[in-house]
């Protein structure tokens, strides 16, 4: 293993790309501790120990917003610009006809998409630096001060953009992608040397954490294997003559991934779902939001239902959105390809649009189970220091096989075996 691994290192230009994604993830975490000035470090901790919304967006900043940190809002509010854009392709006939435009097209999309998240990371904090003077986090007051902690805020998330972008031109991996697991990872590392250091003095069963061990490598089984699960539509492609060569006539396949949306509905559902609680802690004196609070508390067999739900909904929602059966289908026919034993055209959408169905049910299955299999074995062992989430789990495992068959591709390219065992 190691001998294969090495194999990274002896090509000059992987190695410098590798170097350089992790001097770029090292910047990123010295950023993370970098505090805006004016903030009461002791009133900031308690907000964040009650839990909410904010503890969610705190593990995609990497522990920066606990922090409120000059990189606080992480990347988020690119992350939703990206999801907004990508929605409002499919539904916006010049933003899809730019997406078809070629690469000029991109270019455009990915401009708007910046422009977006700039917008979002203003409006998220504005959003933000209000709420925490409310909750007296903030020490100064003032629309100055206000001002300059949002563009504190927006500068701070336009550099992880921009960082981001960079570690996909010139690193390993997609860069965004790699900053939100390098948070995540980032913050499971000190909860378990927490976890460990309760164990030795008594305050946590070791027997109950080995089992948490033991369902958490489980779950990161099922969601590699999940993960990579496919449906495979074949297609056969009609022999053309043209002038004095012929085209076509191979027989290929269309992937149909099992888990469509990846890890978007679980993030949906999940902001959906603490909302009430975050609305309570903004509305600390009224009865009915901490009514409404505590009926969707984690622990709830009314929240674990809704979050099901939720996930079910958002999975088959934002496959729709962004899987077109008939545009394959028609795709298909303009290239002469056809499924076997299905005519083209209006017959061709129907089963594409049947086999997509049933590949998506497994999948909002499998996204459910991931999310609540780990909430309820953190509810039964009472271990809340070592949180694995679904949604961190799903996030690591994705970016991980993506950067490995990454690694595995420019190993090939230069002709060497490649680090993964066939």
């Amino acid at each position: 293993m190691w001998e294969s691994l090495l194999k990274l290192f002896r090509v000059p230009d992987l190695k410098r790309r590798i170097l350089f994604t992790i001097s770029m993830l090292v910047v990123f975490r010295i950023g993370a501790h970098i505090p805006v000035p004016g903030i009461d470090p002791k009133a900031l901790s308690n907000v964040f120990s009650q839990g909410g919304i904010l503890g969610f967006l705190d593990m995609f900043a990497g522990g920066a917003l606990s922090n409120f940190s000059v990189l606080a809002l992480g990347v988020m509010p690119y992350i939703n610009a990206s999801i907004i854009i990508q929605l409002l392709t499919s539904v916006v006939p010049q933003l899809e006809e730019l997406a078809k435009s070629g690469e000029e097209g991109r270019d455009k999309i990915a401009q708007y998409t910046r422009w977006g998240a700039i917008l979002l990371a203003i409006v998220q904090g504005f959003g933000i630096t209000v709420w925490m003077e409310n909750l007296g986090v903030v020490a100064i007051g003032g629309w100055g001060y206000r001002m300059a902690v949002i563009l504190t805020l927006t500068a701070g998330s336009m550099f992880l953009m921009w960082l981001g972008e960079i570690v996909s031109d010139f690193g390993i991996g997609n860069g965004i992608s790699l900053i939100i697991f390098g948070g995540i990872v980032a913050r499971l590392l000190p909860q378990f040397v927490r976890t460990i250091s309760l164990i030795r003095v008594g305050e946590i069963n070791a027997l109950l954490f080995a089992i948490t061990l033991v369902v958490a490598v489980f779950i990161i089984a099922f969601v590699v294997a999940f993960q990579e699960a496919q449906r495979k539509i074949p297609v056969q492609y009609a022999k053309r003559v043209v002038g004095r060569r012929v085209y076509g006539g191979q027989s290929t396949h269309i992937p149909i991934r099992v888990i469509q949306g990846g890890v978007i509905p679980i993030i949906f559902a999940s902001s959906i779902l603490l909302f009430p609680a975050t609305l309570a802690q903004f509305f600390q004196g009224s009865t009915f939001m901490k009514a409404v609070a505590d009926a969707l508390s984690p622990n709830s067999a009314l929240y674990i239902l809704l979050y099901a739900a939720l996930i079910l909904f958002f999975t088959y929602f934002y496959t729709a959105v962004t899987f077109n059966p008939m545009e394959l289908a028609e795709n298909m026919k303009k290239y002469g390809g056809f499924v076997p034993g299905i005519r083209p055209g209006k017959p061709t959408v129907e089963y594409i649009d049947r086999c997509l169905s049933r590949i998506t049910l497994w999948g909002a299955l499998a996204l459910v189970f991931i999310a609540v299999v780990p909430n309820a074995v953190e509810n039964l062992t009472r271990i809340t220091t070592f949180y694995f989430g679904g949604t961190a789990i799903l996030i690591m495992v994705g970016v991980a096989i993506e950067t490995v068959n990454q690694l595995e591709a420019q190993l090939l390219m230069r002709h060497y075996e490649g680090f993964l065992k066939k």
